[in-house]
């Protein structure tokens, strides 16, 4: 599985961005997907998983409904909306990819259960 993530930049606070990640994988649909975050200095952090089909999400606290995850199976691709960016929105998202299966569930926070990662795309807010 390779993922591809793209869309982060520099943007200040207030301001709304959106990262893609392209899976490259034969059914799309096999796979729950997630967002990570890991900010300089801390350890990574989850952002939020969505469903198979796409029609449930799991999001993390923090994003109190600044950011939407969502995907479209016909084109492989995973995004994540976020709005009202924080300076301390300011890491590296990573997207994630777990292959479907009986014993897994999609709503999950812990990394270990993701079995793919893609490079990263640097989201810097500044104040």
């Amino acid at each position: 599985v390779q993922l591809v993530e793209s869309g982060g930049q520099l943007v200040q606070a207030g301001d709304s961005l959106r990262l893609s990640c392209v899976a490259s994988v034969p059914t799309f649909s096999n796979y729950g997907m997630g967002w990570f975050r890991q900010a300089p200095g801390k350890e990574r952090e989850f952002v939020a998983s969505i469903s198979w089909s796409g029609d449930s999400a799991y999001y993390a606290d923090f994003t109190k409904g600044r950011f939407i995850i969502s995907r479209e199976n016909a084109k492989n691709t995973l995004f994540l909306q976020m709005n009202s960016l924080k300076p301390e929105d300011t890491a590296v998202y990573y997207c994630a990819a777990q292959l479907r299966t009986r014993a897994r569930v999609w709503a999950t926070s812990d990394a270990s259960d993701f079995d793919s990662w893609g490079q990263g795309t640097q989201v810097t807010v500044s104040s």
